[in-house]
């Protein structure tokens, strides 16, 4: 909580770097106006205009949206929503760390953990996912145990939702489970994922993070897992797709880069994918 000024009221800058606090750290939450004008000894029209010079400067500078809603249920939420040309300028920068030919691993993968893992890497493309996904509004966000779990925290982050992990085994302590057998899309064995009864709610729609796509088989099971909950799938976006196979066991998702591979130079072949540059183009 932030104590009133003894020596009188709050000037607008401090009234607003209080909100702005309150707003970036709860993306997508919805505050109601009486909550600043309790917190912050305002009347309600002086919170409003507040509000009205802080979303021109979060327009001006591409800073994201705050949101205001009418009506006895509204109030205010910021909206992370970077500018597309922005993601693609995060994601080229991604890309030209990964471009390091000491990162690939047997069986032609790409060494992310140490990228996925930075914060100022992980929140930006979680805040990213968001975008793209912005109108699917989840429930949840959903991935599968390890690699990507930075990447869904962040999305989820992103969102104000609970993020919930995908497991390949059970474990004693998840209670009641289920679990469905999945075929993988790149080694073509059958493998399970497992996913506690009361991690998702019937109903409930789910977007589902991971961090590398080959043919598609996790995302595959995915659905046929959500299926068993009665959950909707609402979209799912991976950080790095491949072009081999060509067939994907999915054809809905949302990759950022496309690695395509290491040519004969010893040189690794990774950019934004076209998700990204047709999204900047289009702005």
């Amino acid at each position: 909580m932030v104590e009133r000024r003894r020596e009188g009221r709050l000037r607008r800058g401090e009234r607003m770097v209080v909100m702005a606090h309150h707003l970036l750290n709860a993306p997508h939450r919805l505050f109601s106006l009486g909550t600043f004008v309790e917190l912050l000894g305002a009347a309600k029209s002086t919170i409003s205009e507040d509000l009205g010079f802080m979303r021109q400067a979060f327009d001006r500078f591409q800073l994201g949206k705050v949101e205001t809603l009418a009506g006895a249920a509204g109030g205010v939420r910021y909206l992370p929503s970077p500018q597309r040309d922005r993601i693609r300028t995060l994601v080229e920068d991604a890309c030209a760390r990964l471009r390091d030919p000491s990162r690939v691993l047997p069986g032609g993968f790409l060494y992310t953990a140490d990228l996925i893992s930075t914060p100022s890497y992980a929140g930006p493309l979680g805040e990213a996912f968001a975008a793209f996904f912005e109108d699917s509004r989840p429930d949840v966000v959903l991935t599968m145990e390890v690699k990507g779990i930075p990447l869904a925290l962040m999305t989820a982050r992103a969102f104000d939702v609970p993020l919930v992990t995908i497991r390949r085994g059970t474990h004693a302590t998840d209670g009641p489970a289920v679990s469905v057998n999945y075929l993988s899309g790149s080694s073509r064995t059958v493998q399970s994922m497992t996913l506690p009864l009361r991690a998702i709610s019937p109903g409930a729609r789910v977007l589902f993070i991971d961090d590398f796509l080959r043919g598609g088989g996790t995302a595959r099971g995915v659905y046929d897992l959500m299926r068993e909950f009665r959950a909707d799938v609402a979209g799912i976006g991976v950080l790095i797709e491949t072009p081999s196979p060509r067939e994907k066991m999915i054809d809905r998702y949302i990759s950022l880069m496309h690695f395509q591979g290491v040519n004969e130079k010893g040189e690794v072949q990774i950019a934004p994918s076209r998700f990204v540059l047709e999204a900047a183009s289009a702005r």
